[in-house]
């Protein structure tokens, strides 16, 4: 985790400066409360990280580029950042990058009504999800 070493601190000044609570924040990337609060711990062996999935999200919704997030002056080998399935060389431009794959987020992300719909199907029961999918015939 080397690239998210100095992480928590700099989630707590996101925000900080953007006013926003830990719940916000968890709202943001789809996970509980809990885990944010774990995300800025100041023990490390109490911290957890963001997936990939959420630490984008966060930078989306916040509208912040990912190199405030991580720790960039630390060279990987090769000189790369590598993330799980991603990577980037010294050469590419990071920000292009970003606007590509902001580009396919929006391409991909759900509507507010079947973010709704995805809510209600992972809170019922599974009975009722196993109905749901025999009425799609699966």
């Amino acid at each position: 985790m080397r690239y998210l070493q100095s992480f928590n601190r700099r989630l707590r000044q996101l925000r900080d400066q953007g006013r926003l609570s830990c719940w916000d924040v968890a709202e943001m990337c789809g996970v509980d409360e809990a885990r944010v609060i774990s995300w800025e711990a100041t023990d490390t062996r109490q911290r957890g990280y963001p997936g990939v999935v959420e630490l984008l999200d966060l930078c989306l919704k916040t509208e912040t580029p990912l190199e405030h997030l991580l720790d960039l002056e630390v060279q990987g080998e090769g000189g790369q950042l590598e993330l799980p399935g991603l990577a980037f060389s010294n050469s590419d431009d990071l920000s292009v990058a970003l606007k590509e794959l902001e580009q396919e987020l929006e391409r991909i992300q759900l509507t507010d009504e079947e973010s709704e719909l995805l809510r209600r199907f992972r809170r019922t029961s599974t009975e009722n999800r196993r109905m749901v999918f025999q009425l799609l015939g699966r």
